[in-house]
């Protein structure tokens, strides 16, 4: 299961991870956002470790997303010792997103 992260917690939780984090930007009621989701979970052991992957939802936390200026759903935003580095595609199948992912060569 991929855990949540709020706007109160992001900047301790994102900042303070050794490893890059992974954040998907969702809300309930979107399909794609479930989707995306899902692969997510299969992607989670392939990479546990390596990449810290993490979820907020839009509709309760507005800080983060709007810095970000998220206008469509599901995003993937990666971030690197606390610093948003970029958005992730190929929304929606896991092997794609696997190979977008700073792994260090594992």
């Amino acid at each position: 299961m991929i855990p949540d992260v709020t706007d109160w917690e992001f900047d301790r939780i994102v900042g303070g991870s050794p490893i890059p984090v992974l954040v998907e930007f969702w809300q309930p009621g979107c399909g794609h956002c479930w989707a995306l989701l899902g692969e997510l979970e299969r992607l989670q052991p392939e990479v546990d470790g390596r990449i810290t992957i993490l979820k907020m939802n839009v509709r309760e936390n507005h800080q983060i997303p709007a810095e970000l200026e998220i206008t469509g759903l599901p995003a993937l935003a990666l971030y690197e010792q606390g610093e948003f580095r970029r958005f992730i595609g190929g929304l929606g199948k896991k092997d794609e997103i696997k190979k977008q992912l700073p792994l260090g060569g594992f």
